[in-house]
């Protein structure tokens, strides 16, 4: 999902400025399947990253500039917090390794080195058109 969501976001962006755009028209324009999509707005509005109005005008709107969000943002979004592995929540535990694993006290540092390379990624590199 998390592909997808950047894909919504990134052509929600291109409309930043514009009127509103309706989850419908990210659909034609993306080609993902409306009820996808639909899924994807929902989760994005949840997470403060989209603002959706009803009524005549209506529609949705990037809750913030598009140089504001960032890639982990909106993987974080759909997916939850960004993280190799989740055995060092509490209570996440599925791992036979756990008791002896000498990289447990590692992951921290691997998970926020990868949370912070996708931080670095703004909306607006990814709205960007190829050439």
């Amino acid at each position: 999902m998390a592909d997808y969501a950047v894909v919504v976001m990134a052509a929600a962006s291109r409309h930043c400025g514009a009127a509103r755009v309706s989850a419908g028209q990210l659909s034609e324009e993306t080609g993902l399947p409306a009820p996808t999509v639909q899924k994807i707005v929902t989760r994005l509005t949840s997470a403060g990253l989209l603002r959706s109005s009803r009524g005549v005008g209506g529609g949705l709107k990037l809750a913030r500039p598009a140089a504001a969000i960032t890639l982990a943002d909106i993987v974080e979004a759909v997916e939850g917090p960004i993280a190799l592995t989740a055995c060092i929540e509490q209570g996440r535990a599925e791992c036979t390794l756990e008791e002896a694993c000498a990289i447990r006290p590692h992951w921290p540092i691997v998970n926020e080195a990868l949370r912070g390379a996708l931080a670095n990624v703004p909306l607006t590199k990814l709205a960007e058109t190829a050439n």
